[in-house]
């Protein structure tokens, strides 16, 4: 896409987002999260906290991926206890589709339901017990017609950090013979 296209394309949008936002009685974009339940991790290993989120009908958003520099990725930001790491966020594949304001381009998005996966790992020294953890998915939407300041989710969840099982015991060995 030539620097003359990106440009006008990016006025376009910055346009439609700004008409979008005046327009009255119609419907604004929300993307929400399901409620997720508590996670339990084990003090010194990592685990994987599913988060699902719902963008509203009839809107989309770009995905963590988008494809072009000037639309605003999907942004999970995680702020944790100083003694659970957060590893790898992983972000779905987005849905390859065109739009009318650029037809001949497949842009990366979200629709409907999309799942995050967050690996969290506490310490081996966490005391067990709940840990919240908040954050931030930062987003744009879209309609068919026109893209939406970007905004930003509060994001949060519980992990419930136990102590490691015991090893399983070994019986001490027997005595091969048979006492009487």
């Amino acid at each position: 896409m030539s620097p003359i296209t990106k440009t006008a394309l990016l006025i376009f949008l910055s346009a439609a987002a700004l008409t979008a936002q005046d327009s009255t009685g119609r419907k604004a974009p929300s993307v929400t999260l399901s409620p997720p339940p508590v996670a339990t991790a084990i003090r010194g290993r990592a685990t994987n906290v599913e988060l699902r989120f719902h963008v509203g009908s009839g809107f989309h958003i770009n995905s963590n991926q988008p494809a072009a520099d000037y639309l605003i990725p999907t942004t999970l930001k995680l702020d944790v206890p100083t003694d659970i790491v957060v590893g790898k966020i992983t972000y779905p594949p987005g849905e390859e589709m065109s739009f009318a304001f650029a037809p001949e381009e497949k842009i990366s998005v979200y629709s409907g339901e999309f799942d995050l996966s967050v690996q969290v790992r506490p310490l081996a020294s966490v005391l067990p017990g709940k840990y919240e953890i908040r954050g931030r998915l930062r987003y744009q939407a879209c309609d068919k017609a026109a893209c939406f300041p970007p905004k930003q989710l509060p994001v949060d969840f519980e992990v419930k950090v136990i102590k490691a099982p015991p090893p399983p015991q070994k019986n001490p060995a027997q005595s091969p013979h048979a006492h009487s």
